[in-house]
């Protein structure tokens, strides 16, 4: 089975492997690191609101990471995460490649047939505090390439029933993806400080509480 490329800091179930050799210059911040456990606990408890949430507040896909490269953070998550690169075409157009959705096992054989999955929904984290940030800050949010958990490459089936639901409304379907997923929500939300309501909260303690008990979670705060 073809397993994914992990860009940056991630979680995994058991154990966290971090990479060999010099960091780049860019990413000497140490991760944060804890049990998953710890890592739910960290995160404040909050009542959700959606008033004054559109979409549009935050802005993607804008020229991502490297603007001289004439691909946008959408185009540049998909090379980034490929496992068989695509070729890169005039205007950035993709060609090929081949990707693992890791939330439904999938091989996806062509870019066209995957959404690239905020992490956490833009709704989500509008509910959560990023309705009081200033427009600069969501559209780093939006475009967040600094950590492998922000942005993921999956099949545009499940992101859509994803949509903009919580680990209360909806998990990934593939069984072995579970604990992977909740540690990853649970570190973007801590990288960018964001809080859980108690529908939320109870979720994902059923996990720290089970299967998941031996995730272990690396974070970055966001700038």
């Amino acid at each position: 089975m073809i397993k994914k490329v992990v860009r940056g800091f991630g979680v995994l179930s058991l154990a966290l492997v971090p990479f060999a050799g010099p960091a780049p210059a860019q990413a000497v911040q140490a991760a944060d690191v804890t049990t998953f456990a710890d890592a739910v606990g960290l995160l404040p408890v909050a009542v959700e609101s959606r008033d004054g949430y559109s979409r549009s507040s935050f802005k993607h896909w804008t020229s991502g990471d490297d603007p001289a490269d004439g691909c946008n953070t959408r185009a540049e998550v998909l090379i980034a995460e490929a496992v068989v690169a695509p070729a890169v075409g005039a205007g950035c157009k993709l060609t090929g490649g081949t990707w693992f959705s890791y939330y439904d096992g999938q091989e996806v054989a062509g870019a066209s047939g995957l959404d690239i999955d905020h992490m956490v929904p833009l709704a989500e984290a509008w509910d959560s505090g990023a309705s009081g940030w200033t427009a600069a800050r969501r559209e780093a949010y939006a475009n967040d390439q600094g950590a492998a958990t922000s942005l993921v490459a999956v099949t545009a089936r499940t992101n859509r029933q994803k949509a903009d639901q919580d680990p209360a409304e909806w998990l990934p379907p593939a069984p072995d993806a579970l604990c992977r997923y909740v540690g990853e929500w649970v570190a973007t939300k801590l990288r960018w400080r964001l809080a859980a309501d108690e529908a939320e909260l109870r979720a994902l303690s059923v996990f720290a509480d089970g299967p998941c008990t031996d995730t272990v979670v690396a974070y970055t705060p966001a700038a």
